[in-house]
């Protein structure tokens, strides 16, 4: 399915979100905005999608903002404006693991899908850069989900600079998983898409879940909250069927 900014596709459990505006270096715009959190929430409610993927078509991964058709705002033909912070929130909230496949240079705003997402995979020489300074900005938004990621070290030196760095560098610094060269990229993608649909389906949205609430609580009460969540998980249908399918040396037989 092709709109004006995005193309949408399933294959094998993964649902492929493309961010279409290669003329624009896939700039977010107030249409591909609205159009990505639409996709975002269309996967959520698909029981055939295990997962979701978000890249860019052409060179780039995303430019960042588009200046000229900023998001937040409603355009021609839409009815709502959907802000950016909104985006990131139903990606980090989402049900499914959000992959990143970094094709290509990612600035600014672009960011924020890499900080938002929960496996990040990028083209080795990619390149990266917080570039809001150089245009008398911050990176504020993006901050909130790029800064866990980078930690005070990285970012501050990031933010304050705008200066370059590569996909390889990313991954030395925390804030993507793997690198690789670029006509990789496709088949690394589709090995974590593999490796997720290992795994049980609602054993994989509680694990994501469990990393993001584990990572706000204390040691006590972190150990309080978790030592219920293991046992509903140990004692449901899912836990037990790969329980079972373990000691009978088969593959698991997942409910959707």
């Amino acid at each position: 399915m092709t709109l004006e900014a995005t193309e949408y596709e399933i294959d094998n459990g993964a649902a492929w979100i493309r961010l279409n505006r290669p003329a624009a270096r896939n700039a977010l715009s107030a249409s591909l905005v609205n159009e990505l959190y639409d996709h975002i929430n269309q996967s959520n409610d698909n029981p055939d999608v295990r997962c979701m993927v978000i890249t860019g078509n052409g060179p780039a991964f995303c430019a960042g903002a588009d200046l000229k058709s900023p998001p937040g705002q409603i355009v021609d033909g839409q009815d709502r404006a959907i802000a950016y912070p909104d985006v990131l929130t139903s990606i980090i909230e989402s049900s499914k693991p959000v992959i990143a496949a970094i094709n290509g240079a990612a600035f600014a705003g672009g960011l924020g899908l890499v900080g938002a997402a929960d496996i990040v995979i990028t083209v080795d020489d990619a390149q990266f850069s917080f570039s809001e300074v150089r245009i008398g900005v911050i990176p504020a938004v993006i901050s909130v989900v790029c800064l866990p990621k980078l930690g005070k070290h990285h970012g501050m030196k990031l933010f304050l600079t705008g200066e370059r760095f590569t996909g390889s560098q990313a991954v030395d610094m925390g804030f993507a998983h793997r690198a690789v060269a670029a006509d990789e990229l496709a088949t690394a993608v589709r090995e974590e898409i593999d490796a997720i649909n290992l795994g049980g389906p609602i054993a994989v949205r509680e694990a994501k879940k469990l990393v993001r609430r584990v990572s706000e609580l204390s040691i006590e009460a972190g150990f309080a909250e978790t030592g219920p969540w293991s046992r509903r998980l140990f004692e449901s249908e899912e836990g037990q069927e790969g329980i079972t399918a373990f000691r009978e040396k088969r593959q698991p037989n997942w409910v959707k």
